[in-house]
């Protein structure tokens, strides 16, 4: 080992250069990570690949500026050394950085980090007067010669930069070295790769247009990050995120504070941000430093309905009282991601020659984006994806550079795409590699089953699953028995056992670690697992071998108290795999038939019918007391929507048609409820630190003021003291009139809410561990591991507590407390960005549904809605047909009213509006016209186009009364009504338009039975369905403000089987 010293001369906080001197010890061995190294260098984890033509030594520029391009996985041999690493990590910051770093550590990229300055003979020293950048190109050169000769010249090295005289320089100086910059590279090794040749001259182009930047300020310039953080730490600033309202983009933004950063204890809600100049090239989603403004300069909220983009300026009766409101002095860390947008016509644009046009995102959001192409004109109808390089305060928008182009606006799988880009959805086919680990199970070569290790239930228990018709993935089977004696009862719980087959830190776990869970579409899904595990090995499909996951209860066979439980590995046969109408008509003595017992005789189908039904009957006994006890803790019952999934022959979603609530459903949710709630306090109990729980925290009071006040207009009390109080109070709240009133104030008691999150035990106390929704005091996910990665966490860490209890360690060392913190977060993030895509996607074929329908003549246009809220100018509506929510507006922009004709026609006449707390009314010469809380009006059902933002729903008061259908729509059987029935015809509509195209490519390219299996499936997982879209009919597109409302409760509180 040799000490060495490096010099570096850096700049402080005031401006001063200094320089720093720290010692550097060289060394002999380090590491190459290359496999087909014969030095016998130590080295662990990640090799590279040696089936590839030559190594890549991309240079420190490149590395920096073009670090997008080199994450195509097609890139292989890719060897970062150690010296553009640090270039990043202090020119570009921790983000950029840490997605090198995750790069580097992703098994699915073929590429290595080389600690060349570290090695003897690799190191270069800066010499006097040699700039940084032909140092930095010197290192890499020399770390390239280094790895050549370390290999004994197997294996061709190729130096990429965009440094021409460093291909000058360099290209002759060493044999089996070749210096090509980024354009030849990929232009003569990767030709067919257009998708990086055209990101790389995107980011060049960018690249040229940050050099010319005018000079001119147009903001003021950020604090720096010292000032920043002791400014925090004083309490003279405030730390927390932006959240711009979508409804008035331009001019109103919030900081939701961080709890810990908050100092100032008289701030008990969020900063309002007004105007652009106040936040300072802050985009949605920053974490963001922002000071107070004096209280003289405090703003209020708009309480108006928006009607579009441009309202600059609100008259002061509009806005709310007064909040804390500030500006943006300093951005901590940002937070841009893809962006789909869209180029404005040719007409719109004076520039068209400087190549710099500005982007429109389609999330209203984001600000206009200037870019730099040569492609405008020809991508003027076309969704393309972009990303933000910078924001100067000489610029008054983000410079950014285009990615890749989704496809024509409109077109059905390109606005699913825009879906899926804007909430950081990355669903790849699953790779050849992660195919080649699952377990094989074919005709020729079925899987069997190994009794080794668990108990074996497939004699002693009846097994049964009860799922939605048609469900192919069924992760959850339940048994309950008689014990010998009479005296107990046994519940079980089963669930299908992924983490056998899904072994930790393989490709296809860290596959699912990224996707988190099962993305639900209204016409499609895409897994977290394969389907050959999630549809077969893992789905405990009835009539054949399977492992599962079980948890036992003794029960008092009198009071059903708990005597004792069990956990662990077993082998399970499902006897019957029932649907949730023939559960349900075997409870209620109706006659069925089950498809099990049509092959027996008359005998034989009698006893084991009479044997299933009185499983099923014990089974809804311990449920109704289970729900009993959580009952008396205060466990919500909120409202959601309730569907059942209508199928084709392929067994591919068609359709969500509204379905009947039946008790079965209620009791298959509380035996998951019941089994996440013990598993929570084993894993909890055995691991105290590390263990991953689900906790619901309790709403803020304020969120609950709209639905106090809606109630009290209707002569009932809401107490929301506490969740017992509050659901007592839910339950008075009914008027047998209307049940609707009851329907909509549990809508409004679900938007107040807190969203759900995992948790791991260490990094809070324990009495945050509560779940609201529940009144459970220890929660977790373990029933869906087939669709929820936090469920195969818990099945891992359940496993280790049953490997503890045995007296014996866990075979793997369990993740810390931080690991699991940082995994839980991660969870986090992407389960919310599976719901905002559900609702997104619902909400796309409502409008597609409904844009080639004519509303003045089409009598699907005009439904029946219920008023739910009141605005300044306007009121929001519930549409129980549809499931739709939307605004209606009493006031238009020519400043005309809404008047009422004899009769109950409204029409639109000048006049006046007059708001009160539970009614708004207008008045003109025709009269008044008064619309009240949870009055029944006729309105029509329109499209709003939109160009650059996704079409939406627009909402006309037609009449004062109630609307009839020529046709009733409350029949017990299926019903063409509801989202439902608008997934289904625009799906019709789209493969009918397809279908030439489909045939063709059909037969350029068929797929073999096993081949399809592994692909993406398109039909959702039905029990999963029915949990996850339930909130969807909660969310409240016309919300004034985003910033401070409660962001409605995620899954379990919204309904109990969404647990």
């Amino acid at each position: 080992m040799i000490k060495t010293e490096k010099i570096f001369h850096l700049k402080s906080s005031r401006g001063w250069k200094v320089r720093v001197v720290r010692e550097h010890y060289l060394r002999e061995h380090v590491p190459c990570h290359s496999s087909l190294c014969q030095a016998g260098c130590d080295n662990d984890g990640k090799l590279l690949s040696e089936d590839v033509t030559h190594y890549v030594f991309p240079d420190v520029g490149v590395v920096v500026d073009y670090q997008e391009v080199l994450e195509f996985r097609e890139l292989r041999g890719v060897v970062f050394t150690q010296t553009a690493c640090h270039a990043v990590q202090h020119s570009k910051g921790r983000r950029q950085y840490n997605r090198l770093r995750a790069l580097l550590k992703d098994p699915r990229h073929d590429c290595v980090l080389f600690a060349n300055e570290f090695q003897k003979n690799a190191y270069c020293s800066r010499q006097k007067g040699e700039s940084q950048d032909i140092w930095h190109s010197r290192c890499v050169h020399s770390a390239a010669v280094w790895y050549h000769d370390h290999l004994a010249g197997v294996k061709p090295v190729v130096m990429i930069t965009e440094d021409a005289s460093a291909v000058a320089q360099y290209s002759s100086l060493h044999s089996g070295i070749y210096i090509v910059s980024m354009q030849e590279y990929l232009q003569n090794f990767w030709p067919e790769l257009k998708a990086a040749q055209d990101l790389y001259c995107s980011v060049s182009q960018a690249l040229q247009v940050k050099e010319s930047e005018g000079t001119e300020r147009e903001y003021t310039e950020h604090l720096p990050s010292e000032v920043l953080e002791a400014g925090v730490k004083s309490g003279r600033y405030i730390q927390g995120t932006l959240n711009v309202n979508k409804h008035r983009a331009q001019n109103e933004a919030f900081v939701r504070l961080e709890g810990s950063s908050n100092k100032n204890t008289d701030l008990n809600s969020d900063v309002l941000v007004s105007g652009g100049k106040s936040r300072n090239r802050a985009v949605h989603g920053d974490m963001v430093v922002v000071e107070l403004l004096p209280r003289s300069e405090w703003r209020g909220r708009v309480t108006a309905l928006s009607e579009g983009q441009g309202e600059d300026k609100l008259p002061e009766s509009t806005q709310s009282q007064p909040m804390p409101t500030g500006r943006v002095v300093g951005i901590l860390q940002r937070n841009w991601r893809d962006y789909v947008v869209t180029f404005p016509p040719k007409e719109e644009t004076q520039s068209r020659n400087s190549r710099r046009i500005l982007a429109t995102p389609w999330d209203q959001r984001i600000p206009k984006i200037r870019i730099s192409t040569q492609q405008a004109d020809a991508l003027q109808d076309h969704r393309v994806v972009v990303r933000i390089d910078s924001w100067e305060s000489t610029s008054l928008y983000p410079n950014g550079h285009s990615v890749r182009v989704l496809g024509r606006a409109g077109e059905l799988e390109t606005e699913v795409q825009t879906i899926l880009i804007e909430n950081c959805v990355h669903v790849l086919p699953f790779s050849e590699a992660q195919l080649r680990e699952m377990p094989a199970n074919s005709p020729e070569k079925p899987w069997q089953a190994d009794t080794a290790g668990r108990r074996d239930l497939r004699e002693s228990h009846l097994v049964f699953s009860i799922d939605p018709r048609g469900c192919e993935d069924v992760d959850d089977t339940l048994s309950v028995r008689s014990l010998p004696g009479g005296e107990r009862l046994e519940l079980g719980v089963h669930i299908a056992d992924v983490t056998h087959f899904v072994r930790e830190g393989s490709l296809t776990d860290l596959e699912a670690r990224s996707r988190a869970t099962t993305y639900y579409l209204a016409d499609r899904r895409y897994d977290m697992l394969p389907a050959v595990l999630s549809a077969d090995l893992c789905s405990l499909l009835g009539g054949v071998d399977r492992y599962a996951m079980s948890v036992l209860w003794e029960l008092d066979a009198r009071t059903l108290a708990v005597h004792k439980v069990w956990y662990g590995r077993t082998l399970i046969r499902s006897s019957y795999q029932l649907h949730y109408e023939l559960a349900q008509a075997l409870l209620n003595g109706e006659p069925a038939q089950v498809p099990e017992l049509m092959q027996l005789d008359p005998d034989q189908r009698d006893a084991k019918l009479a044997q299933l039904t009185e499983a099923l009957e014990m089974l809804t006994h311990v449920a109704r007391h289970l729900r009993a006890q959580r009952d008396r803790g205060g466990a919500l019952e909120l409202e959601g929507v309730e569907v059942r999934a209508q199928l084709d022959e392929d067994k591919n979603i068609t359709a969500l048609v509204p379905r009947q609530p039946l008790e079965v459903h209620e009791t298959v949710a509380e035996c998951m409820i019941h089994a996440n709630h013990w598993v929570a306090r084993k894993i909890q109990e055995s691991f105290p630190q590390q263990s991953l729980l689900r906790h619901h925290p309790p709403p803020r009071q304020e969120f609950f003021c709209e639905l106090v006040d809606c109630a009290k207009a209707r002569g009932f009390t809401i107490n929301t003291r506490s969740n017992k109080d509050l659901a007592e109070s839910l339950d008075q709240a009914v008027d047998p009139k209307d049940p609707l009133v009851n329907r909509l104030l549990r809508v409004m008691a679900t938007q107040a809410m807190s969203n759900a999150l995992y948790f791991s035990t260490g990094s809070i106390p324990q009495d945050q561990y509560y779940h609201y929704g529940l009144a459970l005091d220890r929660y977790t996910h373990f029933t869906s591991p087939i669709r929820r990665y936090a469920d195969v966490v818990v099945h891992r860490l359940l496993t280790a507590a049953i490997s503890l209890d045995q007296g014996s360690d866990p075979s793997k060392t369990l993740a810390s407390n931080k690991e699991l913190e940082v995994m839980a977060k991660h969870i986090n993030k992407k389960n919310q960005a599976a719901q905002r895509t559900q609702k997104l996607s619902t909400e796309l074929f409502q409008c597609l549904y409904f844009k080639d329908k004519d509303p003045l003549t089409d009598p699907c246009c005009v439904a029946d809605a219920v008023v739910y809220s009141i605005r300044t100018n306007g009121f929001l509506v519930f549409i129980p047909q549809y499931g739709l929510k939307g605004a209606v507006y009493v006031k238009n922009r020519e400043g005309q009213v809404v008047s009422a004709r004899p009769g109950g026609a409204c029409e639109w006449q000048s006049g006046s509006v007059h708001r009160y707390p539970d009614r708004i009314s207008t008045v003109c010469s025709a009269g008044t016209i008064t619309f009240s809380l949870f009055q029944h009006i006729t309105v029509r059902i329109s499209v709003q186009p939109s160009r650059c933002h996704s079409d939406s729903l627009h909402l006309e008061v037609l009449s004062n009364t109630p609307h009839h259908s020529p046709e009733p729509t409350d029949l017990p059987g299926p019903q063409p009504q509801g989202r439902t029935h608008l997934v289904q015809e625009v799906v019709r509509l789209a493969e009918e338009a397809s279908q030439q195209a489909q045939e063709k490519a059909a037969q350029g390219n068929r797929l073999s039975r096993e081949e399809r299996a592994f692909r993406q499936t398109k039909g959702p997982n039905l029990y999963s369905l029915l949990e996850e879209v339930r909130e969807l009919a909660l969310m409240d597109p016309q919300a004034c403000g985003d910033g401070g409302g409660g962001s409605g409760l995620s899954g379990e509180a919204g309904c109990i089987s969404s647990a």
